[in-house]
């Protein structure tokens, strides 16, 4: 019998020049370069045009570029419409699936497979996520929708339009730090699905639309809001150090998967936790909020010693998100709006070489079997 690859595990499928962990140096490069290089000196639309373009831009293009995606921002009263009508009770991460679903809809080019068409729709998106993740949270705090202001860059402007007041440079370079962190990761569970979807030739907003839903997940993209819900289990009060080795003990006991830990990826641990770690830390000073630096520290020693197993980025990312004033439910639709760069750029590159995915299955059912009373 042929053997199986449960979850494709240490399966290569294809090739691709977006991105790539180094075992050498265990960091994550994008087109070439390390992502904590990229985090420490680089707006995050610069990271974008290095994504989709391989290089990232001079001066002149990055100019070009943002005045592009800030003409961009803005939602069509048919899109803000059927935000308005979701209930406010459904994830959000149902309001954005929806809202890229009612925006490819409306657009005219969204048949057209050439790749100057393809790199329209993706900054299409990439500038109207923010408006979208941003006005769900608020109406359902039942606030108003903050126009976006073409003055500020990607990162300040996702902060603004969330908040309705000017954040200041603290906020949006942790901010920028964990949208750059969140842009890309080679085969990922949604990236993969969006090539699937691709290989199908079907459309760029029907593959994103399937990235997100794939994003969604726990296991995946939900585990950074599956963090701030641990957190809120084990309790920032008291003997923490106790209580989160409490917690896990009884976690363990009833298998549960502990969220924010593990990466099929990185043996050595997630390169880019370092990075955002600094980030969090940074604003948990900030703000003065010592008890949740004990137990973040306190579970990541208890997992570390039970399991040998270290955070991955989503750890460090959940209580940053928390601290800047995000509700959890909003956590993985900011992953959206970060990874939507990486996706585009792999539906871009599997329709320059495309072949259809389709992987075969071993079939364990019962043997060939006839229906009573057929005499064909």
């Amino acid at each position: 019998m042929s053997e199986i690859y449960k979850g494709l595990a240490g399966v290569p499928v294809d090739y691709t020049a977006i991105s790539k962990v180094n075992p050498e140096t265990n960091s994550l490069l994008y087109r070439g370069y390390p992502v904590q290089e990229l985090a420490a000196t680089q707006p995050f639309e610069s990271v974008a045009y290095l994504l989709w373009h391989g290089e990232l831009p001079t001066e002149e293009q990055l100019g070009e570029f943002e005045s592009t995606e800030r003409s961009l921002r803005g939602l069509d009263a048919n899109v803000k419409a059927v935000i308005d009508s979701l209930p406010t009770d459904c994830h959000p991460m149902d309001v954005v699936r929806t809202a890229v679903s009612v925006i490819g809809a409306n657009d005219p080019k969204t048949a057209d497979e050439s790749p100057e068409a393809e790199l329209e729709k993706a900054i299409n998106l990439f500038a109207k996520l923010p408006s979208i993740v941003a006005y769900d949270q608020r109406r359902r705090r039942g606030e108003e929708f903050v126009t976006p202001d073409p003055e500020l860059d990607y990162s300040a402007n996702f902060l603004w339009q969330t908040f309705g007041r000017k954040p200041d440079d603290f906020e949006v370079d942790a901010f920028r730090v964990s949208l750059i962190l969140y842009a890309e990761h080679s085969f990922n569970a949604s990236t993969f699905t969006a090539r699937v979807i691709t290989s199908t030739l079907s459309d760029l907003y029907s593959a994103v639309t399937g990235a997100i839903g794939a994003l969604k997940g726990p296991l995946h993209g939900g585990a950074n809001e599956a963090v701030l819900h641990e957190f809120e289990e084990i309790g920032y009060d008291g003997d923490v150090e106790q209580k989160a080795y409490d917690w896990l003990q009884a976690a363990f006991a009833e298998k549960k998967k502990i969220m924010g830990f593990g990466h099929r990826v990185y043996k050595k641990g997630d390169s880019r936790v370092p990075t955002m770690q600094k980030a969090t830390y940074e604003l948990i000073e900030r703000y003065d909020r010592p008890e949740i630096k004990r137990l973040y520290e306190a579970l990541a020693k208890e997992m570390d010693e039970a399991k040998g197993i270290k955070p991955n980025l989503d750890y460090p990312a959940g209580p940053a998100y928390y601290l800047l004033g995000f509700d959890i439910p909003t956590f993985t639709p900011i992953f959206v709006a970060a990874r939507v760069t990486g996706w585009t750029a792999h539906i871009i590159e599997q329709r320059a070489n495309n072949a259809l995915i389709r992987p075969l299955s071993l079939y364990n059912g019962v043997d060939e079997r006839h229906v009573p009373g057929f005499e064909g």
